[in-house]
């Protein structure tokens, strides 16, 4: 419809909008039933990238396991060579006695001999050791190793019963058959020989243990047992140098053991039956133990026809050992991989809606894929400087990366960087709950709700319908 302006003079002709003189009824073309559902079609899509991207990250933990077991392999190959975990128990006496046996049979009795033992524990054990590890190379992997020297003292007290069952069958005991013995686990350890001052005498100890039921591996020296008898009690001391690796540990054989351990092992890890009384780490670490015989199962006279006591239940002691953790927390990581996925692809639907901009799904997967080779650079990275290191520069690498990538395909920087700086919080909080050990529950929880708070405050500017 024309009309003019009265003002001017002059005519002006105003055009109708598109569609103005449309028939009465006559109803707007339909919308097809992608365009309706487009936002639907496009988070179905997201969740199944999603789905997808699991596969390479299984394969990721597959070769982190994989890796672990290598590195577990290398350190078991270089402790065989030089010598493994040592358990040092003893000394104690060993004093073997023959006895008699009648058994029936068809043609008549028959005596038969048998040797039955007694095992004399220590009246008092005091142990004082150094140990100085140092590091062997096997390839990418380090391996800890130790070489200790020990000093063990104490004394023997004759047990009433061994003195009155010497009193009556003296004749009865085996000559050459009471030993003092010590039990070291790995004999490859030794590196001197071992010698023991009994009662003034210097005794050189020789490998084996013929009548011992309760120590398997271990050295021994065949002793004169008539001072023990004829003093009551008999004094010891005897110094071992050892190599060995893991854990060091001992056994309350006394009735009173002290146990006294330094070493420049920074990480120590105090493990065993008993914990020490007194310890003290820093650069290395210093630790002492007492154990009384009521702290035990056993008795300090332990006859070997009676049943078997579990001595090496009750050993203690220290393992030494670099703290190989960056296997364990790449693998926490990539657990917590959905997660980073997940939250990198909702903050790009949701630039995408909000700002208008079209991501088309091969870019969600290359974007997904970026976030998978994350963990294989955290992985490779680990090995050659450290999980911290390593974690830092492959969330550089990926976080530029992604930054660059959203920029070129969004034509906006500031929604780029935007994007990165999310990244960047992400990493930093994933980094955080992997260091926490006793509240990473508790932050995770926490920061999930936080999470889902803000995922819930932009969703509602969406027009899903």
């Amino acid at each position: 419809m024309d009309s003019k302006d009265f003002n001017n003079g002059q005519t002006q002709v105003y055009a109708a909008p598109a569609g103005h003189y449309q028939a009465q009824g006559q109803k707007p073309a339909p919308q097809s039933f992608f365009s309706r559902y487009r936002t639907v079609f496009k988070l179905f899509v997201i969740g199944f990238l999603t789905l997808l991207l699991l596969i390479p990250m299984l394969m990721i933990g597959f070769l982190i396991h994989e890796r672990e077991q290598t590195a577990n392999e290398a350190s078991i190959e270089v402790h065989q060579k030089w010598s493994s975990a040592q358990d040092i128990m003893g000394p104690m006496l060993t004093v073997p006695f023959y006895t008699k046996q009648t058994l029936q049979e068809e043609d008549g009795n028959k005596d038969i001999q048998t040797v039955t033992t007694y095992q004399i524990l220590p009246e008092t054990l005091e142990i004082t050791g150094d140990a100085r590890t140092r590091e062997l190379e096997r390839g990418l992997y380090e391996i800890v190793v130790y070489s200790a020297s020990l000093e063990l003292k104490g004394s023997f007290v004759m047990p009433d019963e061994l003195a009155l069952l010497l009193k009556h069958h003296a004749d009865d005991v085996l000559s050459d058959g009471v030993t003092l013995d010590i039990g070291i686990s790995d004999m490859r350890g030794i590196v001197d020989r071992i010698s023991v001052d009994w009662d003034g005498r210097e005794l050189v100890f020789n490998p084996g243990m013929r009548h011992n039921r309760i120590l398997t591996s271990g050295v021994s020296v065949p002793v004169d047992l008539r001072s023990l008898v004829e003093n009551r009690s008999v004094t010891f001391a005897t110094r071992i140098e050892l190599k060995g690796s893991e854990s060091l540990k001992f056994a309350p054989l006394g009735k009173t053991t002290v146990v006294s351990l330094e070493s420049n092992c920074s990480t120590p890890s105090f493990t065993g039956a008993y914990l020490p009384n007194e310890r003290t780490v820093g650069d290395g670490f210093r630790s002492e133990w007492k154990i009384m015989h009521l702290n035990r199962n056993y008795p300090q006279v332990i006859h070997g026809s009676e049943w078997q006591y579990d001595v090496p239940a009750s050993t203690f002691g220290v393992e030494m050992l670099i703290p190989v953790q960056h296997y364990q927390k790449s693998m926490r990581c990539v657990k917590y991989a959905i997660l980073i996925i997940l939250l990198t692809f909702v903050t790009c639907f949701f630039v995408e809606i909000l700002r208008k901009k079209n991501i088309h799904p091969v870019q969600y997967l290359l974007v997904g894929l970026a976030l998978c080779l994350f963990y294989a650079l955290l992985l490779s990275i680990s090995e050659h400087a450290g999980f911290t290191i390593a974690y830092a520069v492959a969330s550089l690498m990926t976080v530029t990366l992604l930054t660059l990538y959203m920029a070129a395909i969004l034509k906006a920087k500031k929604t780029a960087l935007s994007i990165g700086g999310l990244l960047v919080l992400l990493y930093l909080y994933i980094f955080v709950l992997v260091q926490m050990e006793t509240h990473a529950l508790l932050a995770g929880s926490v920061g999930l709700f936080v999470i889902l708070a803000v995922i819930m405050y932009f969703s509602q500017r969406i027009r899903w319908n």
